[in-house]
């Protein structure tokens, strides 16, 4: 199994991205990993939050192929602990998933179209944090779960 992370606009914090670099590096090891970062929409302001999450969903869905299973980070997704979501990716893996991709969307969330083809939601937790953390928490969640999966000492009970 691949694993893609889907996010809309980049990341201008070094710190945040030299963080990134080195989970995505750690978690290379264990699978194939991939960031794509969906450019911010041009013109926004001038949009509403209807027409940016139809934009948005677009782009997303266009990136997406037939067999890929589709993972929306929303705040009313399913909330794992970190054994929890280790044990969700292994029953992915296990049912011969191609590439599962998880998306973090706009500020304003997703279109209809794209919860309608999403496969699951995972909440990261019920506060919010900024779009660019959140691919920090999820990067590290993914190194954890696999470091869970194979028993190693990353994650303490």
């Amino acid at each position: 199994m691949n694993i893609k992370l889907l996010a809309i606009g980049k990341t201008d914090n070094k710190a945040l991205q030299q963080l990134m670099d080195d989970y995505m590096k750690r978690l290379s090891f264990y699978i194939k990993f991939e960031l794509e970062v969906i450019p911010d929409i041009k013109n926004a302001r001038n949009m509403s939050e209807a027409q940016q999450k139809e934009k948005e969903g677009e782009i997303i869905l266009s990136k997406l192929s037939p067999t890929n299973q589709l993972i929306l980070l929303d705040e009313n997704g399913k909330s794992f602990s970190s054994v929890g979501f280790s044990e969700e990716l292994q029953k992915k893996m296990n049912s011969g998933i191609k590439t599962l991709v998880f998306v973090i969307g706009g500020p304003y969330g997703f279109s209809k179209e794209v919860y309608a083809k999403a496969q699951g939601k995972v909440s990261l937790s019920a506060m919010t944090f900024s779009h660019q953390m959140v691919r920090l928490f999820v990067i590290e969640q993914l190194y954890r779960a696999f470091t869970i999966l194979k028993g190693e000492p990353y994650h303490h009970q």
